[in-house]
């Protein structure tokens, strides 16, 4: 092979090197842009905002919520003897929303509902003593039915597109249809009283969801009563409230709201 022979294949050796490391580098860059591309459609991409002023820039407006409850009790006690267990169960609820725009991060919220619980006491036996007993008087079977009433101011973050979360808290209280105060009947006739009236405080927080003609929000909450629910019986020594020194209600609620 002549000289200028070998220099021409090693010329056309090098050209083919060179295509070989182009379509690496086109292959290299052309998934660096695509990343690129993707990275930007998740994060960082302004999307269309479903109802930017529909809801949010009214000073007024409305909507309706339903949800699960999970009711439970706080004791404490006069003597240390085993606690009294409460049972886990799920309750219902629904109910209305009153929303006043204070600005564009805060709003007072009023959300009156309906609100349904049983909540079952489990004694110990050491709560009977010597007394006598049948396995009916270790279960107290309580059943509520709330008409409840909070007070709450909401504290949202700047919306981010079509989502928006956010913190609440506030004041309520809440009537007790089912709470036999009156009921001239104790536990010794197998009736557990309550107080009529409670007070609570609540926190949760949650996220705003705009959808196309509404906005949705999935929130969950906290509630903790002020004052002692318990109505005592008769007897000042009774198993079932005589070693009872304050019983408050507490619960977790987790609403589906609609606006």
């Amino acid at each position: 092979m002549s000289n200028t022979s070998h220099k021409l294949w090693e010329w056309q050796l090098f050209i083919l090197h060179q295509k070989h490391n182009m379509k690496r580098i086109v292959i290299i860059l052309a998934f660096i842009f695509a990343s690129q591309n993707i990275s930007a459609q998740l994060f960082t991409k302004e999307k269309v905002a479903n109802n930017p002023d529909f809801i949010d820039q009214k000073f007024l407006s409305w909507g309706y919520f339903l949800g699960f409850n999970q009711y439970d009790f706080k004791f404490e006690y006069n003597e240390d003897l085993d606690d009294i267990l409460v049972d886990d169960s799920f309750g219902f609820h629904l109910g209305l929303i009153g929303d006043m725009r204070i600005n564009n991060f805060m709003n007072l919220r009023f959300e009156p509902g309906v609100f349904f619980t049983t909540r079952n006491l489990r004694y110990d036996e050491s709560y009977f003593g010597a007394t006598e007993f049948s396995d009916a008087d270790l279960l107290r079977e309580v059943k509520s039915t709330y008409i409840h009433l909070p007070l709450l101011l909401k504290f949202s973050t700047k919306r981010i597109n079509n989502f928006k979360p956010f913190v609440l808290g506030g004041v309520s209280t809440a009537l007790n249809l089912s709470s036999n105060e009156n009921n001239p009947d104790d536990n010794s006739s197998g009736q557990f009283r309550m107080r009529k009236n409670t007070f609570f405080y609540e926190i949760g927080f949650g996220v705003d969801f705009y959808l196309m003609w509404f906005k949705f929000t999935p929130s969950i909450r906290g509630i903790f009563s002020f004052n002692d629910e318990l109505v005592r019986d008769e007897d000042p020594n009774s198993p079932w409230t005589g070693n009872i020194a304050d019983m408050q209600t507490r619960g977790v609620f987790i609403n589906f709201t609609f606006q």
